[in-house]
C-alpha cells in the first residue's frame, strides 16, 4: 500500500488545477479515495455528520443489500425450475447460477451506463465522480423483472441519471430518488415490458412457447400476475403473485391462501416479482442495519410501516369489497408487492427525504398512507411503492419548511 500511496502522490499535481490532466480530475479523485481515506471534508450535500465520507456511508447500503440481491438471484432461478416442476431435481447452485446468469447482466449495464453518464458529467464539469451511482446502479435493477430487455435497462439508468439527477446538479441536488426516477421511466415508456403476462419470471423455452392462460395484468416494484400452464406434460403454476389476486372473487385474505401466499410464504419471498422485492423478511433485516448503523433514518421506516397499519386497519372498518386490497389486513400489505424494498432503501434516500425529524415521521407515514390507499382503490394499479415515494419526494422540501416554521413559531421570543 506504501508503493501505491506513492504512486498517488506523484500522479497528484497532474490532476490538480493547473495540471495538464485537471480534466480528468474527477476520475483521478474517484480511484484514489476508493483505496485510502479522503482527507478534505464534504463542501456540498449530503452532509454525513459522522466519521464516515460519502462513499463509505454509500458502501453501508451496498452491505445492506446484498442479501437482498443474492436472495433475487436465487429466486428467480426458483421460478424457473418451478415452472418445469422440476425444483426437486435441481440443486442449490444449479438453482442460484439460473437465476444469476439473468440477472447478473441487468446489474452490469446498469452499473456500465451509469458510471458513463457519471464521468462524462465529471469530466465535462471538473468535478469528482459522486458516490451516489453506487446505490442507484444496484437499486434499480432490483425493482425489475428479470425479463426485462437489457437495452431498456441501459435507458431507464441513463434517464435516471441525466434527467433525475445531473441535470439538477448532481448527487445532494435532485429532487427524486434517481433510482425510482429511472424505473417511473419504464413503466410510462415501455409498459409491455414491465406488466402484463409473462415478465415477472424467466420461463423456460419449451414453457414459453406453450399457451399460457389465466394472466392477469398489473404492475409491479410489486408488479403481478398469474401464469397457469395448462398442458399435458407439465403441472405447475409459472407466475402467481399476490397483488394480482385482489381482482379475483371472495374474501381477499382466504383468496392469497387458498393460492398458496400464505404469510409466511410472503414473508419469506419465493414467489414471483421483481428481482428485489420478494422477500420481506431480507428487506426488512437490511433496515434494521441501517437504521443501527444510522445511515437510514429510523423515523421514515417506522413511520411507512405505522401508515401502512393504520391506513390498512382504517379501511377494514369501512364497508368496502371483500374481494380487493381494500379489506385486506396490514400483514398482508406489509409483505406483498414492494413496500418492504421502497420504504427500506428508497424512501430513506437522505437526498430527497426531509432534513427534520418531524418532517420524516410525517414523510415516511405518509407514503405508507399512500401506499395502501393506491392498492385499495385503484384496481388497474395494485401497487403504489413508487408513485408514493416519488410523489412525497415532491413535498419533502415543503414538510421541511412546513416543520422549521411551526418549531419556530413555539419559541419563546427574547424580552
Amino acid at each position: 500500500m506504501k508503493t501505491l500511496k506513492t504512486l498517488f502522490e506523484k500522479l497528484d499535481p497532474h490532476f490538480r488545477s493547473g495540471g495538464a490532466l485537471f480534466r480528468f480530475f474527477g476520475i483521478y479523485q474517484a480511484t484514489r479515495t476508493f483505496f485510502f481515506l479522503p482527507s478534505p471534508v464534504n463542501r456540498s450535500a449530503p452532509h454525513v455528520r459522522d466519521h464516515l465520507d460519502v462513499k463509505r456511508f454509500m458502501s453501508f447500503v451496498i452491505l445492506a443489500l446484498i442479501p437482498v440481491t443474492l436472495f433475487g438471484m436465487y429466486n428467480v432461478g426458483y421460478q424457473y425450475y418451478s415452472a418445469l416442476s422440476g425444483v426437486d431435481d435441481a440443486g442449490f447452485f444449479q438453482i442460484f447460477s439460473r437465476g444469476a446468469s439473468q440477472v447478473l447482466p441487468i446489474i452490469l449495464v446498469s452499473y456500465g451506463v451509469g458510471f458513463f453518464w457519471e464521468i462524462l458529467f465529471a469530466t465535462i464539469r471538473g468535478h469528482e465522480v459522486t458516490e451516489g451511482l453506487l446505490v442507484t446502479g444496484l437499486l434499480f435493477p432490483l425493482t425489475l423483472p428479470p425479463t426485462i430487455p437489457l437495452w431498456q435497462v441501459a435507458a431507464g439508468i441513463s434517464f435516471g441519471i441525466v434527467i433525475g439527477k445531473e441535470i439538477f446538479g448532481g448527487t445532494g441536488r435532485n429532487l427524486l430518488n434517481p433510482a425510482l426516477t429511472a424505473r417511473a421511466f419504464i413503466f410510462f415508456s415501455y409498459p409491455a415490458s414491465i406488466s402484463g403476462n409473462g415478465v415477472w419470471m424467466v420461463m423456460p423455452p419449451e414453457v414459453s412457447s406453450m399457451d399460457i392462460t389465466g394472466g392477469v395484468q398489473t404492475e409491479a416494484l410489486g408488479g403481478i400476475q398469474m401464469n397457469v400452464l395448462n398442458e399435458a406434460h407439465m403441472d405447475a403454476m409459472s407466475g402467481a403473485t399476490a397483488l394480482a389476486l385482489g381482482q379475483d372473487t371472495g374474501y381477499i385474505e382466504a383468496t392469497l391462501e387458498q393460492a398458496g401466499f400464505t404469510l409466511k410464504t410472503l414473508f419469506f419471498g419465493l414467489h414471483p416479482g421483481s428481482i428485489g422485492e420478494t422477500s420481506t423478511l431480507l428487506c426488512f433485516l437490511g433496515a434494521i442495519f441501517l437504521m443501527f448503523t444510522r445511515v437510514a433514518s429510523y423515523r421514515i421506516i417506522l413511520g411507512g410501516v405505522a401508515g401502512v397499519v393504520a391506513t390498512s386497519l382504517i379501511l377494514n372498518l369501512l364497508p368496502g369489497p371483500q374481494g380487493t386490497w381494500f379489506a385486506a389486513g396490514p400483514l398482508y400489505h406489509l409483505c406483498s408487492g414492494g413496500f418492504a424494498l421502497g420504504i427500506s432503501y428508497m424512501a430513506t434516500d437522505p437526498v430527497s427525504a426531509p432534513g427534520t425529524d418531524v418532517g420524516r415521521w410525517i414523510y415516511g407515514f405518509l407514503i405508507g398512507f399512500l401506499t395502501v390507499l393506491i392498492r385499495a382503490v385503484n384496481p388497474a394499479y395494485v401497487e403504489g411503492v413508487m408513485l408514493a415515494i416519488l410523489f412525497m419526494n415532491l413535498f419533502s422540501p415543503f414538510i421541511d419548511h412546513v416543520t422549521v416554521k411551526v418549531m419556530v413559531s413555539k419559541r419563546i421570543p427574547n424580552v
